[in-house]
């Protein structure tokens, strides 16, 4: 059953996250990172896939200084409240949250990897190439990996694209990747778009979630 709960921040702030143990016996620990939309049903949803993947999995509610308990629909007005919230985000601040996750879970278990949606999926970026103490990473549909795929992983790293993404021009991203980092597999989802992993009716990809699922289990497996 998951659970929210309190992690004090490298500033001292106190901010939520949504908590779960591992179902079955536990592998590891994994932080995931919600989309603009805050921690809605679907980042909970996705805490508990991953628990019952094996994997005690926390996802910090990365918005809470500017407002706490936030999640918008994906409406109008939710995207642009979700942006909002985005773009106010110092990177620094977000990296210092989502380390004092990694942190929480290291205490229960030396292995720790990341995941990230979106918003989540550009962090996720950042937090592989800036973080110690991550064991693997996987970005679904950053939409600012291109911009810091420069930047190299200090762990084992995928990234995942929709074909269809509006926002996002694949084979850019995977050929700036690639150029940068060309031990890092870009892996692009034909017929997805952006948030194929999301089961919003307008966004779902059941096909391209489970292959980009089962990869980035695999990767966290073996990490």
């Amino acid at each position: 059953m998951g659970e929210t709960i309190r992690i004090a921040g490298a500033d001292g702030f106190e901010f939520t996250a949504y908590h779960e143990p591992a179902f079955t016996p536990r592998k590891g620990g994994v932080v995931i990172l919600q989309e603009i939309f805050g921690i809605d049903r679907h980042v909970r949803a996705d805490v508990e896939r991953w628990a019952k993947m094996g994997y005690e999995a926390i996802a910090p509610a990365l918005f809470d200084r500017r407002q706490r308990d936030f999640h918008a629909e994906h409406d109008e007005a939710g995207i642009a409240a979700g942006i909002a919230h985005a773009r106010a985000t110092p990177f620094d601040q977000a990296l210092g949250d989502i380390a004092a996750a990694r942190d929480f879970l290291k205490t229960r278990g030396e292995k720790v990897c990341v995941v990230g949606y979106c918003y989540g999926g550009s962090l996720t970026w950042l937090a592989a190439c800036r973080l110690e103490g991550l064991a693997a990473a996987s970005s679904y549909y950053g939409s600012l990996v291109k911009q810091f795929a420069g930047e190299a992983p200090r762990c084992p790293t995928i990234v995942h694209l929709g074909r269809t993404d509006p926002g996002i021009h694949a084979d850019e991203v995977a050929a700036a990747v690639g150029a940068a980092n060309p031990g890092v597999p870009v892996y692009i989802y034909e017929g997805a778009g952006h948030g194929f992993n999301n089961q919003s009716p307008e966004r779902y990809n059941a096909e391209a979630a489970d292959l980009a699922r089962h990869r980035t289990l695999e990767l966290f497996d073996e990490a």
